[in-house]
């Protein structure tokens, strides 16, 4: 059976920061500059699914329970502030770069689509200039 890979992008602006909690407000501003600061981005989020071809609708997997799994993890990221949405970001436990991004979305969307397929990237980028693909 063939198989295809289905791209799914989605678009939205927010703001993040880089900080780690452990650290002084000093410390954050000498490693991360500016970036410790507040400031938005125009994102987009690929996400990559591959699985077989079913013959009779010409799908690799259903696109409403993907964009359905999408926007339950991504509720409220348009206009909002991901350093407090995204919740291993808002616990401390990781910086809302681009890669740890790609790498909590990708986690976060195993097992979400329907099997035959599966989740086998995702890219995030907030310029067109900058992104990060998980896994690399």
């Amino acid at each position: 059976m063939a198989r295809a890979r289905l791209i799914r992008r989605v678009r939205f602006r927010a703001a993040h920061r880089y900080r780690c909690a452990e650290w002084s407000d000093a410390d954050n501003r000498r490693v991360f500059g500016v970036q410790a600061e507040a400031h938005e981005h125009d994102w987009v989020v690929e996400v990559h699914v591959s699985g077989p071809v079913d013959p009779r609708t010409g799908w690799a997997t259903d696109l409403d329970s993907l964009d359905g799994a999408l926007a339950e993890l991504t509720t409220g990221w348009d206009g909002g502030d991901l350093n407090t949405l995204v919740p291993a970001v808002a616990d401390g436990a990781m910086t809302p770069s681009t890669e740890n991004l790609a790498r909590w979305l990708f986690e976060a969307l195993q097992g979400r689509v329907e099997e035959p397929a599966r989740v086998v990237e995702v890219r995030v980028f907030e310029s067109p200039d900058l992104g990060s693909a998980y896994p690399a």
